[in-house]
């Protein structure tokens, strides 16, 4: 609604009303009165303006926050959206923060913005995708071990201080990781993003967030831990802003009588019990999950200089193969126990973008073999999006499976097609086999082509931090560089499967990780790979 219609509605008002009173010109009484009547009209126009003039100024302050924020952006699309703060903040741009402009743009009856709006909702991410959002920034909390102030300023393994990319957590994004956190009944986390949210509260940042709300969240899940004490302080200072806040009036006493009830417990309790307590509490729960942490964080097993100095670079040529007989494949060592083999400069900058290419636009969440339905299926444990490239499509994908053929010497018409995956922020592939194991014969049944024998894997990016590919049963760490591939074999050549090959892709904590892979079967490779005589041969 404009200026002028309100402006037409108050007179109008204002001359319905005085129709009533028509003798009200006769007198210079109640003219005076119409003087401060229009007066005050104006004084409700200026304060109209001035409050339209406020949502124009949000308005344009919105729009150049976002303008400078898009401009460097779009620069870069994968750049930017490698740093996970910045997908954060872009999926609760959209789902949440457009919304409230939304609101405020309808009230000026912007027909044209808000059908636009309305068009492109469509494409907007939704509470399950800023929810994902959030979870992969805690996932790679968890595995870098990063405390919420590094996230929380951007200053993430890998940053520098000039980077255009670096983006920072104000209270309220805060807030919403740790309202997300506590949604999934995940109070560790909960706590640890109300206490940031607190923590930039306490230093004058300005939000809408009240610091009661935080307190809220925060004495509950530190209760919810067992900090009876610290669950108290928090409740105390609650009250000590809103006095009659009935929740924390009731917390309050209820936390004093099981701060008084541990006490005596405690007391009650011997020394050996609650060592005993304590080893159970902490004990090898997920020793695995462990492993692959710490691989990720680069603070895996050293291999022992008398293994490493078995490890070498070379020129390889698969056995004087006609077409690397002039120009051999460059051949590097990366682990001996299983055998992992890097070749470098293998794929081209062309071959990679076109790869892409083809990829992007069927790019889906990838699904994993579900050994009790026997089908496909999405799974928390692998967040990536993939898609597959048949050879015949396009004359480059023939072209990289038939190097592939070249280079292992193994037959690939009985391999899967190429499978291309992106993992983005967070994304990552817990540990896992490729190969089908004895307690899941059917794996690979639907194919024929029995089980995977081997595989190849292209990186097709560099990352800058995170997205190693780990072996968590022997310490391996392979780190992506742009332009390789690494090989091994999942099976024995008696058949059986290597269980040292059980592997992940760590959370891609800063950057954008592409690779491709092949996935090698059994079927065809007969005489390329003859069977051995003894189980591990």
């Amino acid at each position: 609604m404009g200026v002028r219609s309100v402006c037409c509605i108050l007179l109008i008002s204002l001359i319905k009303s005085s129709s009533a009173h028509s003798d009200v010109f006769t007198s210079i009484g109640h003219m005076t009165d119409l003087l401060f009547t229009e007066k005050d009209l104006v004084t409700s126009l200026k304060d109209y303006i001035r409050a339209e003039e406020r949502k124009l100024e949000q308005v344009k302050q919105w729009a150049k926050k976002l303008d400078a924020l898009t401009a460097t952006a779009t620069q870069d699309p994968e750049g930017f959206l490698g740093h996970p703060v910045n997908a954060f903040k872009l999926m609760k741009r959209l789902n949440t923060e457009w919304g409230e402009v939304e609101d405020l743009v309808l009230k000026d009856m912007s027909d044209g913005f808000i059908s636009n709006l309305t068009i492109q909702r469509q494409y907007f991410p939704n509470d399950e995708d800023q929810t994902g959002a959030a979870k992969a920034l805690l996932r790679l909390q968890d595995t870098y071990q990063l405390d919420t102030q590094t996230i929380s300023s951007g200053d993430l393994p890998g940053v520098t201080t000039s980077s255009p990319f670096k983006s920072t957590l104000k209270v309220d994004d805060c807030f919403e990781l740790g309202k997300i956190a506590y949604s999934d009944a995940d109070y560790y986390h909960t706590e640890l993003w109300m206490a940031q949210a607190l923590k930039q509260l306490d230093e004058g940042e300005e939000t809408s967030v009240d610091v009661v709300s935080v307190l809220d969240y925060l004495s509950y899940s530190v209760y919810q831990q067992g900090e009876l004490e610290r669950a108290l302080e928090h409740t105390k200072r609650l009250l000590s802003v809103d006095p009659e806040h009935q929740r924390a009036l009731g917390n309050l006493k209820y936390f004093d009588y099981q701060l008084a009830k541990q006490k005596k417990a405690e007391k009650e309790q011997s020394a050996k019990e609650e060592s005993k307590k304590e080893r159970v509490g902490k004990g090898e729960y997920f020793p695995e999950k462990r492993k692959y942490q710490q691989l990720c964080r680069g603070q895996g097993v050293r291999m022992t200089p008398r293994r490493q100095s078995r490890l070498f670079c070379r020129y390889y040529n698969n056995n004087r193969h006609p077409f690397y007989m002039i120009g051999p494949v460059k051949q590097e060592d990366e682990w001996d126990r299983p055998r992992i083999i890097r070749y470098h400069d293998i794929i081209t900058e062309k071959e990679m973008e076109k790869v892409k290419e083809l990829a992007k636009p069927r790019l889906r969440r990838a699904t994993v073999h579900d050994p009790q339905t026997g089908k496909l299926t999405t799974a928390q444990y692998r967040v990536s999006k993939s898609a597959w490239l048949v050879a015949h499509e396009h004359p480059v994908v023939d072209r990289i499976n038939q190097r592939i053929e070249d280079i292992t010497g193994l037959d690939v018409k009985t391999a899967e097609e190429l499978q291309v995956a992106n993992y983005g922020v967070g994304g990552q592939y817990e540990p896992h086999f490729d190969f089908g194991r004895k307690d899941e014969p059917d794996a690979f049944k639907a194919l024929g082509t029995g089980n995977r024998i081997a595989t190849w894997l292209f990186y097709m990016s560099d990352v800058t931090a995170g997205g190693a590919t780990v072996f968590p049963e022997v310490g391996a760490t392979v780190k992506p560089m742009k332009g390789t591939a690494v090989f091994w074999y999942n099976l024995f050549s008696s058949g059986e499967g290597d269980y040292s090959t059980r592997h992940a892709a760590c959370p891609v904590l800063l950057g954008n990780k592409w690779v491709s892979n092949k996935w090698i079967h059994e079927r065809g490779q007969e005489f390329r790979r003859p069977c051995g005589l003894k189980e591990t041969d």
